[in-house]
């Protein structure tokens, strides 16, 4: 098996989560799946900041992708549980299929998709129509699944924000940070179960394949939520962007695409940005940590 390449940020991740151990396990365990699985394992993939990920050869010649996710405590979040609930229900729609899945291990074996947005280099309008379309194959009613609500993810970024803020230092505005908070409060007030839909919850470029007639997700952090949660997603990317013009004209118009509501795009545009900017910041994922918190110091005032 050739050498595991754990990426940096996978590595400040794992030590900010309090995972350090995993990895010096790591070699172990994905040499068990290697053998159980009876796959082979190819090159290891740089990017991403939440998981193990490398090329994989099923005994059959199909070509796939093993991942390998950072261990998480499981009563804040069930990453790879969650991940697998949403790849089944959506059973290659809109997202990657699902080949097989051990949740005790945080691993999974998928489909081998072709490279991201980011890579092809697709301009920012054409990018957000793209991830409409991928997004609407996934939204769909899924009641009882088990997933975490929309109103649950919002209460655990407040926490996380005000945690995050204080630990780094407080790397960006009071007011800016305030505003998030209020946003997520107005959000999680929002959540109707009757409305919720199931949501990939981490929509951007580097998620988005190519697949056979258009592009798929990878890496659903699996919600029960407004659609609109997916789409303020949107709000946080590119922020550099977002401080040109009308700035929210880009929440209009992915409203006027999909038949959402504006607002609530962008108030969780605004609790994304600061959350968002506030991990990267943490795990030195820069210049964009720090582009996303002076979005947010300008678009609070």
């Amino acid at each position: 098996m050739p050498a595991l390449n754990v990426p940096e940020l996978v590595r400040n991740k794992a030590r900010v989560v309090g995972a350090a151990d995993w990895l010096d396990e790591l070699p172990g365990l994905v040499a068990e799946l290697e053998r159980e699985w009876s796959i082979t394992l190819g090159r290891s993939h740089e990017g991403g900041s939440e998981a193990f990920v490398a090329d994989a050869t099923l005994a059959d010649g199909t070509p796939a992708v093993l991942k390998v996710l950072i261990p998480r405590d499981a009563d804040a979040i069930d990453a790879a549980g969650n991940e697998m609930t949403v790849l089944r229900l959506a059973n290659g729609e809109g997202c990657a299929q699902l080949f097989r899945g051990d949740p005790v291990r945080n691993a999974l074996l998928l489909e081998r998709l072709g490279p991201s947005l980011n890579d092809v280099g697709v301009p920012l309008q054409q990018r957000h129509e793209i991830l409409c379309t991928a997004a609407q194959q996934l939204w769909r009613p899924a009641p009882d699944c088990g997933l975490p609500t929309g109103a649950k993810k919002g209460r655990w970024l407040i926490g996380e924000i005000e945690r995050l803020w204080e630990e780094l230092g407080r790397p960006c505005s009071e007011r800016a940070v305030a505003y998030a908070l209020d946003c997520a409060r107005r959000r999680v007030a929002a959540h109707d179960d009757e409305r919720a839909v199931l949501v990939h919850g981490d929509i951007h470029e580097w998620n988005a394949l190519q697949a056979r007639g258009g592009f798929k997700l990878i890496d659903p952090d699996g919600l029960l939520a407004e659609a609109e949660y997916d789409l303020g997603v949107l709000m946080r990317e590119d922020p550099v962007e977002l401080r040109e013009g009308d700035q929210r004209a880009r929440a209009k118009w992915l409203a006027a695409r999909t038949g959402l509501d504006a607002t609530a795009i962008w108030e969780w545009g605004a609790v994304e940005r600061v959350s968002t900017g506030l991990l990267c910041t943490a795990i030195r994922l820069q210049p964009v940590g720090r582009e996303m918190l002076a979005t947010a110091d300008q678009l609070s005032e």
